[in-house]
């Protein structure tokens, strides 16, 4: 999952944080968007809601963060355009889509859409052949011959085999390739954060090691003072507790807690109006609770920390709501989540404080993983350097004998103009000469 986080201070002088998140259901919400465009959204109580002031566009699906989004996208729509696809979608649940059942359907669909989808492909495979020619520029490789059809066959969201048409293998393979790269976003995320957290230690550690022992002591000190500001917060609810909806229904939405309503609070926060709660729509329902922890202007929070810190409550709200497993949470999976004992009694939820990120052996492997690198990268400094002097040692060479054969230019080219020069010797032959003709 991909975020963007801003902070911005309104007239009150209050920070809002306004979070956009780019997670793996999208890929799974446009599919979902063609069997529910349809559906109305259901009317909500006007007496404790303000109307809108203007009926607004449904919003654009946001980025998937693949380096492949604008052709799943155009594929997508084009699909959509088609009458028969589309009906078979409405019938086709998520886990056949996945499988590439659908994918058999393209057969079946328009000339014009599929030639439309041609024309997609043929782009796509010039934009990767042109991406292909700038790494080899990059790579110093400008000039060489390169083997298009083979280098190809890194991106699996296509066959490479045709670059012309686009056939069902093709639209297996983005289904397939999406649903791969998508699953695989929030483990990276994780990953990445992991990483993130042991190099602020490292950092740590490493600036305590230039200071002097009372500096070091002061230094300590001050962590430790953070660590116990930051953990000196108010009780955060179970994500997707009531306690929790109804805080959000209370202070984001305005309306008495007593009037909770399941329904109306998903109507409420189902923003595109589609049905269910994606990723996103799911992680705005959590900054209430994050605010509790995390302030952008308090030296002892980390952003960062809060995005993870989100993303882990996102998951959690999956896992325990999502029964069908398509990443996306539907008005009747909510309902019957609202109605487990886990709803009204749930238990108490770990900040990240409270779980480590990561342990000590883990920790040593990374910092011997940079130590390594720093070690690879000065033994590639001293090549460089040697190789360095080595040019400027031969660029000397060459500046020496440019010289000397210009210097022998020189002589040559003035041995022609000037006349040759006499000695004594040849001189007194040549009186010698003019004498005796007298």
């Amino acid at each position: 999952m991909l975020s963007q986080t801003c902070y911005i201070r309104n007239d009150n002088g209050d920070v809002l944080v306004l979070s956009q998140m780019w997670g793996p259901s999208h890929f799974f919400l446009i599919l979902c968007l063609w069997a529910c465009l349809d559906a109305l959204p259901v009317a909500v109580n006007k007496t404790k809601v303000s109307p809108p002031v203007e009926e607004l566009e449904p919003p654009k699906s946001a980025d998937t963060g693949l380096h492949y989004d604008r052709y799943l996208r155009e594929v997508i729509d084009f699909l959509e355009k088609d009458p028969h696809f589309r009906e078979k979608l409405h019938n086709t649940d998520m886990e056949d889509i996945k499988q590439g059942k659908l994918a058999k359907e393209l057969d079946f669909v328009s000339h014009h859409v599929r030639t439309k989808l041609d024309e997609l492909k043929r782009q796509e495979v010039n934009r990767l052949r042109t991406l292909i020619k700038l790494k080899q520029d990059a790579n110093g490789e400008k000039g060489m011959t390169v083997d298009h059809q083979a280098l190809l066959k890194q991106f699996e969201h296509l066959n490479n085999m045709n670059p012309h048409t686009f056939e069902v293998e093709d639209l297996d393979r983005l289904i397939k390739s999406a649903t791969n790269d998508l699953d695989n976003f929030d483990k990276e995320r994780h990953e990445d954060f992991k990483k993130y957290e042991m190099a602020k230690e490292h950092d740590r550690k490493e600036h305590l090691k230039t200071l002097d022992e009372d500096a070091r002591k002061k230094e300590e000190e001050h962590f430790e003072e953070l660590k116990k500001k930051h953990a000196d917060h108010p009780k955060i609810n179970h994500p997707g507790s009531q306690d929790q909806l109804k805080e959000v229904w209370e202070e984001a939405d305005g309306l008495d807690p007593n009037d909770f309503d399941p329904k109306t609070f998903f109507k409420l926060h189902d923003t595109n109006g589609d049905g269910y709660f994606d990723e996103q729509e799911l992680e705005a329902l959590f900054t209430k609770e994050l605010e509790k922890v995390y302030d952008p202007t308090h030296e002892e929070d980390d952003m960062m920390e809060m995005e993870e810190e989100r993303l882990r409550m996102r998951e959690h709200v999956m896992n325990e709501v999502d029964t069908n497993k398509d990443r996306l949470v539907s008005l009747d999976e909510f309902i019957t989540a609202t109605n487990r004992k886990e709803f009204l009694e749930p238990d108490g939820w770990e900040t990240l404080e409270q779980n480590p990120i990561y342990t000590e052996e883990e920790l040593r492997e990374f910092e011997e993983h940079l130590a390594r690198e720093e070690q690879d990268l000065n033994l590639k400094t001293n090549d460089l350097m040697k190789q360095r002097e080595e040019l400027e040692r031969q660029q000397e060479q060459l500046n020496a004998q440019k010289m000397e054969l210009q210097r022998a230019v020189e002589h040559m080219e003035r041995s022609k103009t000037e006349p040759p020069v006499q000695s004594k010797e040849d001189t007194g032959r040549m009186s010698g000469v003019k004498g005796s003709r007298k």
